[in-house]
């Protein structure tokens, strides 16, 4: 049974009704039912069949306000890169005995890994670990690179990597409840226009069927685009 708070939140919400952008983000932040700076998020239903990979869709975009989370990054690096990855920011830098590390604990401590090419080898050693939770780097995602100081300053700025799931489905968070609205319209109309870009050749018929955005634990809001 949902609590008091979030029933009242409910009432808020015309269940009906396609908010606009500027709308749905006013009242996710109205509708936030918990103590805590929580997420705004938004959830997208795509026009594609995600048992064909040839409609899968991933693709990366840097918010221009950034998401509100600090991300630790890991660079799996050689010797020589040590250094530029430490300086750009990276919380955890390493080559081979950050391999044998994680292949040995089990334990992840860091939210995106990025990877030299030369590294990429090594890492099959530790894709069981990192695989799972969606942390091997991958060229897709750009997280495989030669420039590692651009790629973390990137990444500390706000980029993200986002792919449907199995239900044809993107769910992305926008930024926080503290956020000014303004800034989270800026944010949501990123994502649109990198969900447009990434549209399969092979996706016919209405591609983004539709949008919801709410805050974490909040009730769904639904979205005109």
């Amino acid at each position: 049974m949902p609590g008091k708070k979030y029933q009242e939140a409910v009432k808020l919400v015309d269940a009906k009704k396609l908010y606009s952008p500027s709308e749905a983000l006013e009242l996710a932040k109205k509708t936030s039912t918990v103590k805590f700076d929580a997420s705004i998020e938004v959830h997208c239903h795509l026009g594609i069949d995600p048992a064909k990979s040839d409609q899968a869709v991933r693709a990366t975009l840097t918010f221009p306000h950034g998401t509100g989370k600090s991300k630790r990054i890991a660079a799996f690096v050689d010797a020589a890169n040590e250094k530029a990855a430490e300086e750009a920011g990276a919380d955890i830098v390493g080559g081979d005995r950050l391999i044998d590390e994680i292949a040995s604990s089990g334990k992840i401590d860091f939210d995106v890994a990025i990877a030299t090419p030369p590294i990429m080898a090594k890492l099959a050693k530790v894709a069981k670990v990192l695989g799972p939770k969606g942390l091997m780097p991958n060229p897709k995602s750009e997280t495989v690179t030669t420039d590692v100081k651009k790629t973390i300053a990137e990444l500390k700025r706000g980029k993200v990597t986002f792919k449907n799931d199995d239900t044809g489905n993107v769910h992305q968070v926008l930024g926080k409840v503290s956020f000014d609205t303004q800034k989270l319209l800026e944010n949501f109309q990123t994502l649109l226009e990198a969900l447009r870009k990434a549209k399969p050749s092979s996706s016919k018929g209405i591609y983004l069927q539709s949008c919801t955005i709410s805050a974490s634990m909040g009730p769904a809001i639904k979205v005109s685009i």
